[in-house]
């Protein structure tokens, strides 16, 4: 993400990654390890989003949208918004009600955290993104405070009676993305245009463990 960050050009088609972690703690820029409670043999490694600490792995499903905020005239709250409602919206044509949030940026469910987001802004582009949590064991959110929040609690798509793989849900979730970060309905290959350039590539949509 770095490397495609720092290379791009102003010409370069977006993307947007989608990928799952083995087991992992990642901490944010300016996050307090104070939130870390009990890591045991799960690998913590600090990166350079923004937020607190969260949890990653396999049932998880990685969200890496790699965008020129610039050419999409999107600020970071627009970025973040936007990302939400993908979400809510693909929660919506499952049958369920989800909702963002301004104190603490995400998708949540009842009151419980379904996604996380963690941005990095460089050079007028983002990278990271947002954690959709699919089927993963939650046992180790409670290892953390989880966002820096005490008590939060998390919810996943299994809890809510949806089963599908992180391959289905990268899929059906991607017009969603589209559609709420701008692009056209049909803007999904490389050499498609919206807007006048090069529109987003999906084409990077196979979940890997590695």
């Amino acid at each position: 993400m770095q490397k495609f960050t720092d290379e791009r050009q102003d010409a370069t088609a977006d993307e947007i990654w989608f990928v799952e972690h083995p087991p992992v703690f990642t901490l944010g820029l300016n996050a307090s390890r104070e939130h870390l409670l009990a890591p045991g043999d799960i690998p913590v490694v600090q990166i350079d989003r923004g937020g607190q600490v969260t949890y990653h792995g396999p049932g998880q499903l990685m969200i890496y949208p790699l965008l020129n905020l610039r050419r999409l005239k999107l600020g970071v709250r627009d970025l973040v918004v936007a990302l939400e409602n993908a979400v809510i919206s693909y929660a919506a044509e499952l049958g369920l009600t989800a909702s963002g949030s301004r104190q603490a940026p995400g998708v949540y469910i009842d009151g419980a955290k379904l996604a996380s987001i963690g941005l990095r802004i460089r050079r007028g582009a983002c990278y990271h993104g947002m954690a959709l949590n699919v089927s993963l064991d939650p046992q180790p959110f409670e290892r953390i405070n989880v966002c820096g929040y005490r008590d939060l609690r998390v919810t996943r798509l299994a809890d809510h009676g949806i089963d599908a793989g992180l391959e289905t849900v990268a899929q059906d979730l991607t017009p969603h993305l589209l559609r709420h970060l701008g692009y056209e309905p049909n803007a999904v290959a490389p050499n498609a245009v919206a807007r006048g350039y090069s529109a987003i590539n999906t084409d990077l949509q196979a979940v890997n463990s590695r």
